[in-house]
């Protein structure tokens, strides 16, 4: 977590998201790479030249002074914290970030079901969540220490999903974190205690796996199933696997992934199959 990318466009949620990147840059000897995307219609974006166009001047000094405000806050203060103003699709302009950067963690923020959809919820997150390479941290609340010590990460165990089991748990070690990896049986795909325990274990022997656990719960569906385990073990961080070209793993079919961020009130981060 050396670079962290905290796109941003300066509302109380994304400040929520830069709280927790400073925290985690802090921590982690890092650096914040804040990134604020002015999205132009496509004639103007093509035209060349982007900064002299007088649509553009407005939000480039509001963003200045945005960015002016920002430095003063408290909790950035001795860090090493890169601004940049992007003129892009707000999906395409994060991806060129993350390479351009060398990007390690993508923290967004997020309102959840209503509002800020423009700028985090739908398509754009989305693509985000499904596509990264990097893991994205999904942010809805104020923390004012982001200090994990249960998390959460469902998976199928599936062996398509042994490389982000890898990277959960390098997080959790990170954070000093329990790792409670979970599995949810459904009616629709059920399996006995016995079955899901021996495929769990499979699964993770061999792995050198330290401080965690291994839990099956039963409920209607899988993300009532991530959401209701995570309340009742009170974790301060869900996870779980994305896959890349087809949105999600068998497991997470549908839209769980969004329906996680949407749904849920604690931090949720993904990490790329």
């Amino acid at each position: 977590m050396q670079r962290i990318l905290v796109p941003t466009d300066f509302s109380e949620q994304a400040e929520y998201a830069l709280k927790v990147a400073a925290d985690l840059a802090r921590k982690h000897n890092g650096e914040i790479h804040l990134l604020h995307i002015l999205e132009l219609p496509i004639h103007l974006a093509n035209s060349g030249n982007n900064e002299q166009l007088p649509e553009s001047l407005f939000f480039i000094k509001l963003a200045e002074k945005n960015f002016k405000e920002m430095e003063r806050k408290p909790y950035l203060e001795g860090l090493t914290v890169h601004q940049e103003v992007a003129y892009n699709e707000i999906y395409a302009g994060i991806q060129d970030a993350i390479k351009v950067n060398e990007i390690d963690l993508i923290v967004m923020g997020s309102h959840g079901a209503s509002g800020f959809k423009e700028m985090f919820i739908g398509s754009n997150t989305e693509k985000v969540v499904r596509t990264s390479d990097k893991p994205v941290l999904v942010i809805k609340n104020n923390h004012d220490d982001f200090d994990i010590n249960d998390f959460v990460f469902a998976t199928d165990f599936s062996e398509e999903c042994r490389t982000p089991l890898d990277k959960a748990y390098k997080f959790a070690q990170s954070m000093n974190a329990k790792l409670h990896l979970l599995f949810v049986n459904t009616v629709s795909d059920f399996k006995t205690s016995d079955e899901a325990l021996t495929l769990m274990r499979n699964f993770t022997k061999g792995m050198n796996l330290e401080n965690y656990s291994l839990n099956i719960y039963n409920d209607h569906s899988v993300e009532k199933g991530i959401l209701n385990f995570a309340k009742e073990m009170d974790a301060q961080l869900v996870g779980m696997s994305t896959h890349g070209r087809k949105g999600l793993s068998h497991f997470f079919n549908g839209s769980i992934s969004e329906d996680l961020v949407n749904h849920a009130q604690r931090p949720v981060i993904t990490f790329r199959i």
